[in-house]
């Protein structure tokens, strides 16, 4: 079985919460923290429907890809959304939750990956989900070939 590549699939995430809109996506490298996973994804949503629409999104991309969560909490919940992967967690927040939680100040120790990197990261490679790794665009041409 193909290793999974966690960090790709935290910057695919964080990607599609981007282009839902969402706010100060982050993710956090939580591997020499915790055993619980090795990323956290954490962004902000200024509504429930948006919070809605950045899970959706990222659920469906996976769904797609043959990945489907652990576990989902929050489906009820206006405010607060969390989809576990195993590897990623993936919290979709109010502004108000992400504020009184403070999960960034609960984690201090963990290594924020810079969004520079995941905007460079998105540009300039694809993630080959089916694969489990990171292909460049040429590597993924050369194998649809």
């Amino acid at each position: 079985m193909a290793k999974i590549d966690f960090l790709a699939l935290a910057v695919k995430a964080a990607e599609i919460a981007d282009n839902k809109k969402a706010i100060d996506a982050i993710i956090l490298d939580i591997r020499s923290v915790t055993t619980i996973a090795n990323y956290f994804v954490i962004t902000t949503a200024p509504s429930t429907p948006q919070i809605n629409a950045i899970s959706l999104g990222i659920e469906n991309f996976f769904k797609e890809h043959g990945i489907k969560p652990l576990r989902k909490d929050g489906v009820s919940s206006p405010s607060w959304m969390v989809i576990d992967y195993g590897g990623i967690v993936i919290h979709v927040m109010s502004h108000g939750i992400r504020e009184s939680y403070k999960l960034e100040k609960l984690w201090e120790k963990a290594k924020i990956i810079e969004q520079k990197i995941l905007k460079l990261k998105s540009e300039k490679q694809i993630v080959d989900i089916k694969k489990k790794s990171i292909k460049t665009k040429k590597e993924l041409k050369k194998l649809r070939n």
